[in-house]
């Protein structure tokens, strides 16, 4: 696994960036910054620590695909940390077999630090090789439209 780190000062509240983010309020504002990795893009599930949590989006043939995933920690406003155990493919969860070890227990961590008002959101994530580029690509253009959603 590659180790990624991606930050985003957001002149916000880090109540309302947490909020956004994990589209506490409402799915939407989830599903608005995270359509830059997939415009689907979506979740099922609680972020409630230790719940379940699928993170998917539709292909072309309108079939599910994605993560399974669970909430390893969330202390609100502060954390979250997810850890990916299995894929969604074809409206189906594997959780194990060569595609899922690439994955498993690859961890997306989130920590929110809130300074004057803005908050510094860290991302520090596990990837394969195969997604290295992909990821340093797309999260920096997620976190700025996430960033735009918070700013409004």
């Amino acid at each position: 696994m590659n180790k990624l780190q991606f930050k985003a000062s957001i002149h916000a509240p880090v109540t309302k960036v947490y909020d956004i983010m994990l589209g506490i309020t409402s799915k939407s504002t989830y599903e608005q910054w995270t359509a830059l990795f997939n415009p689907t893009s979506t979740y099922e599930g609680s972020w409630e620590k230790g719940s379940k949590m699928l993170f998917i989006g539709t292909d072309e043939k309108g079939e599910k695909g994605g993560m399974v995933s669970e909430i390893a920690d969330n202390v609100p406003n502060r954390f979250i940390s997810i850890r990916h155990y299995g894929l969604v493919q074809a409206n189906a969860e594997i959780t194990e077999g060569p595609e899922v070890e690439k994955w498993a227990n690859g961890f997306e961590n989130y920590t929110f630090e809130e300074h004057n008002g803005s908050t510094t959101l860290t991302v520090d994530l596990d990837t394969t090789e195969e997604f290295v580029d992909y990821m340093n690509e797309t999260y920096p253009q997620a976190l700025e439209k996430l960033k735009e959603i918070c700013e409004k």
